[in-house]
């Protein structure tokens, strides 16, 4: 309905079913700049509340019951692997490379998931930007009192966005994801300072999101282990990641 940036924001606003009075100031600053007539911008995102409200609510319903799936073509995509394009052989789920020829199966879109999550991530740190971009001298007043609280009480909204995203997102499945994965989720998932180093600002933001990376890791690896147990080489890179974020 609108344009590309003002849709993102108001998903990543509407992302937890709550729009706050902050993040209502910000969308209502961006359609203005944007020429957006303000009446009918507030009546449609009154409207996206309410759906995204009652999505919230409703359960899922039960997945329509499958067709039979036709034969998987020839594939070098791991996703979509169902014979080794290599040798033909019928390949077990979750396998990193064919138990008959050692044929590896590669995903040509190996990272694009990677990519996705940080430009997520990057999408909900805009939103604190704008946020603090705001010339409503209120709205600044609540921006600071709500950095103070967030000292106090945890996590602020958008912090709390940005964990739900990297604990709601899917774990990667190829070998190239997994490995590109855990490289750059390492020095996220380690603390920085000391005991009293620890709670310094420039230490303290980094640490308010250790523990959801960390988790993120152990599921990673687990399922690493799981799929790469044939895969010898593979699976001592990632014991490697394992053993440096004491995961056992």
């Amino acid at each position: 309905m609108y344009n590309e940036q003002i849709e993102k924001l108001i998903e990543m606003a509407l992302m937890d079913g709550e729009l706050t009075e902050k993040e209502k100031q910000v969308l209502f600053k961006k359609a203005e700049a944007m020429g957006i007539d303000l009446d009918e911008f507030e009546m449609v995102l009154d409207a996206r509340l309410f759906e995204k409200k009652q999505a919230m609510q409703v359960s899922a319903p039960p997945p329509p019951t499958p067709s039979p799936a036709p034969a998987a073509p020839k594939s070098d995509k791991y996703g979509d692997v169902k014979k080794c394009p290599s040798c033909g052989a019928m390949v077990e789920s979750f396998k990193t490379s064919c138990g008959y020829c050692n044929h590896a199966f590669t995903n040509v879109d190996a990272n694009s998931s990677i990519e996705r999550l940080f430009k997520m991530l990057n999408e909900a740190e805009d939103m604190r930007v704008m946020e603090k971009q705001t010339d409503n001298p209120f709205s600044a007043i609540g921006g600071a009192f709500s950095d103070v609280l967030s000292d106090i009480s945890g996590p602020g909204k958008v912090d709390r966005k940005k964990m739900a995203i990297i604990s709601n997102f899917p774990i990667p499945t190829t070998k190239e994801d997994m490995l590109e994965f855990l490289s750059l989720a390492l020095p996220r998932a380690q603390k920085k300072g000391n005991f009293f180093t620890a709670e310094k600002p420039e230490n303290k933001v980094h640490n308010t999101f250790v523990n959801v990376w960390h988790a993120k890791c152990e599921q990673v690896i687990m399922k690493a282990r799981f799929s790469m147990k044939d895969d010898k080489k593979t699976l001592e890179e990632i014991n490697q990641y394992a053993s440096t974020l004491k995961i056992k």
